[in-house]
């Protein structure tokens, strides 16, 4: 991912002729915002990320199929859950710097425990959007 954000900025920056890191920086975040979502669409749709490989886990739907594009892309959509309401209550709170990392990490950590909650002990943002994480056995193929 870090390579796919690099690109992107380099992209964005020779395209816009950005000179300072401050320039544009809300045009640039929505742009890897949405080359983000591009890789991570593209890449569920076809059951893992490169880190899921190592890992060995893949992405389907809740009845074990590989994902659509369009259920993807909502997995996309509410995988912000992770961040947003932390990032929008330091915001919406006018918070410094520091405070606003203590609140996102804060509901990080209770959007982590919140899945402990669930039946099935999935994150929330699967649940909503009618995925699963399955873990691929060593010498089986992942579904396509």
């Amino acid at each position: 991912m870090f390579g796919v954000v690099f690109i992107a900025g380099y992209l964005f920056s020779s395209l816009t002729q950005t000179r300072h890191a401050l320039d544009n920086r809300h045009a640039l975040q929505f742009f890897i915002f949405i080359v983000a979502g591009i890789y991570f669409v593209w890449l569920w749709s076809r059951g893992q990320t490169l880190a899921m490989k190592t890992w060995r886990i893949q992405v389907l739907d809740i009845k074990g199929r590989p994902l659509s594009q369009q259920r993807a892309l909502v997995r996309y959509a509410l995988s912000w859950l992770w961040f947003l309401p932390g990032l929008a209550s330091a915001m919406v709170l006018n918070l410094s710097a520091s405070e606003a990392v203590v609140i996102s990490l804060g509901w990080i950590a209770i959007w982590a425990v919140l899945s402990r909650f669930h039946p099935r002990q999935q994150f929330w943002h699967d649940a909503l959007a009618g995925t699963q994480l399955v873990c691929v056995e060593p010498g089986h193929e992942p579904v396509q």
